[in-house]
């Protein structure tokens, strides 16, 4: 079984507010308050679209990341003044994969680049999503990590949050 992720995720009223108006946004409830965009192609052609007019940022990937580019990290700076937003990335296949995530605030990055490898054991601070969810306030029950708690495992692919 496979598992793909390539997500914005911030406070649902926050992140409904910073995304009106751009193409191809639709934000999915998640839990405990929160809600994610898939990046999708079209969401990162709009990312792209408000870099081409950004004279500091550009459509340049991010090291460590597959569709985190510096365009889209440098919007997301920009709508973390309202709260904040991170940025994460999973693939898995039959149990190997990897996974990152980072976390703007304030209009600065606060929390990564974060990376997991494959083949390599999470950190005692959890996984790099985990990690990021706490980030955004996410607290974890008995039992279950901050990824369960909010309900991303849910959907194996994460173009299923908008169907």
């Amino acid at each position: 079984m496979s598992y793909e992720l390539h997500a914005v995720i911030a406070g649902g009223e926050m992140l409904r507010g910073a995304s009106r108006g751009m193409a191809a946004t639709r934000p999915a409830s998640i839990g405990q308050g929160l809600a994610l965009i898939p990046m999708t192609d079209a969401l990162s052609d709009s990312f792209a679209a408000a870099a081409a007019a950004d004279d500091d940022a550009d459509g340049v990937g991010i090291p460590g990341f597959w569709r985190l580019t510096e365009g889209c990290g440098k919007t997301l700076a920009d709508w973390s003044a309202a709260g904040p937003v991170a940025y994460v990335e999973a693939e898995y296949f039959g149990g190997v994969g990897e996974q990152q995530a980072a976390v703007w605030d304030g209009g600065a990055l606060v929390l990564g680049p974060l990376h997991a490898q494959e083949g390599r054991a999470f950190p005692p601070a959890g996984s790099p999503i985990s990690q990021a969810l706490r980030r955004l306030g996410v607290v974890a029950g008995a039992g279950e990590d901050e990824f369960s708690a909010v309900g991303l495992d849910r959907h194996r692919d994460g173009r299923a949050w908008i169907a």
